[in-house]
C-alpha cells in the first residue's frame, strides 16, 4: 500500500473513533489522553535513549498530571506533573547508568512537560463549563484541516521551504493554506455558537494557526537532533503517535488560554 493510501486509511478508521471519544468526554477522554500519552512519552524516551532519560519517572509524572488535569484542573495538574521531578531523582539514585543527573532529569521532565502538558489542557478544554465539547471538536479539527492543508499544498504547489534544516518538507505555501483552514474552521464552526463573538472566533484561529505549526516544528527539532525520520510506526504513513500529537500539545495549551481570556 502506499504511504497516500495509508494516510488515509488510517485517518478514516483513526479520527471518527476519537472524535467518538471525545464526544463522550469524562472518564473516557481521559483514558484515551493516558494511553496516547504514554505510547507517545515512550516515542520520545526510545529517541532520546542515548541521553538514558529515567522512563518509570516519567510515565508516572505523565499519569499524575493527567488525573490532576481530571479532577482538579490546572492546579492540581501542575501538582501531578512537579512530582516528576522527585521520582526522577530518586530513580536516578538508584540506578546504574552513569549519565550526568542533570541530562537525565532534564530529559525526563521534558517528555512529561511536552506530552502532559498538551494532553492534559485537552482534557482542560473538554471540561470548560458548556462550552467544552464545543472547544474541544474546533480545536481538533482546526488543527486537522490545516494539518491536511498544508500537506496536500505543500505536496502539489509547494516551492519554497519553511524551514530547511528542521523540516525540509514544510513549505511556506503549505503554512499560508493550514493558516486560512485553521482561521475559518473556528469562524464557520462558531458563527452560529452563543460562545465566541466573530472576532473572538477569528483570534482563536489565528492562535491555532501559530500555535500548531509550532508544535510540529518543535518535534521536527527534536527529531532532527536525535536523526531520527518518525517518531515511530505505529500509524503507519503517519508515523508513531507523537508525530500525529506534535501540533495538537502546542494548539490545545494556546487555545485553552485564549478562550479563558476571551470568553
Amino acid at each position: 500500500m502506499s504511504p497516500f493510501l495509508s494516510r488515509i486509511l488510517v485517518a478514516v478508521v483513526g479520527l471518527p473513533a476519537v472524535l467518538g471519544v471525545v464526544w463522550l468526554g469524562g472518564w473516557w477522554l481521559w483514558c484515551l489522553a493516558a494511553l496516547a500519552g504514554l505510547v507517545a512519552l515512550h516515542e520520545f524516551y526510545v529517541m532520546a535513549r542515548s541521553l538514558r532519560p529515567l522512563v518509570l519517572a516519567g510515565y508516572a509524572g505523565l499519569v499524575l498530571a493527567l488525573v490532576g488535569a481530571q479532577l482538579g484542573g490546572p492546579v492540581w495538574m501542575l501538582g501531578g506533573f512537579l512530582v516528576t521531578t522527585a521520582l526522577a531523582f530518586l530513580q536516578k539514585g538508584i540506578s546504574e547508568t552513569r549519565q550526568s543527573l542533570t541530562v537525565a532529569v532534564a530529559t525526563t521532565v521534558l517528555g512529561v512537560a511536552w506530552i502532559g502538558f498538551g494532553l492534559g489542557h485537552v482534557l482542560l478544554l473538554r471540561d470548560i463549563p458548556e462550552h467544552g465539547r464545543t472547544a474541544i471538536f474546533v480545536v481538533l479539527l482546526a488543527v486537522f484541516a490545516a494539518d491536511t492543508l498544508a500537506y496536500a499544498t505543500g505536496r502539489l504547489i509547494g516551492r519554497h521551504k519553511l524551514a530547511p534544516v528542521m523540516s525540509p518538507g514544510k513549505t511556506w505555501e503549505g503554512l499560508v493554506a493550514s493558516t486560512i483552514a485553521a482561521v475559518l474552521v473556528p469562524f464557520f464552526a462558531l458563527y452560529d455558537e452563543k460562545f465566541l463573538s466573530i472576532g473572538e472566533s477569528l483570534v482563536l484561529g489565528a492562535v491555532i494557526a501559530v500555535a500548531a505549526p509550532l508544535g510540529d516544528l518543535f518535534e521536527s527539532a527534536v527529531k532532527r537532533d536525535f536523526n531520527v525520520k518518525d517518531s515511530g510506526r505505529l500509524l503507519a504513513a503517519h508515523g508513531g503517535v507523537l508525530d500525529r500529537l506534535d501540533a495538537p500539545l502546542f494548539a490545545a495549551v494556546a487555545a485553552y488560554y485564549t478562550i479563558l481570556a476571551l470568553a
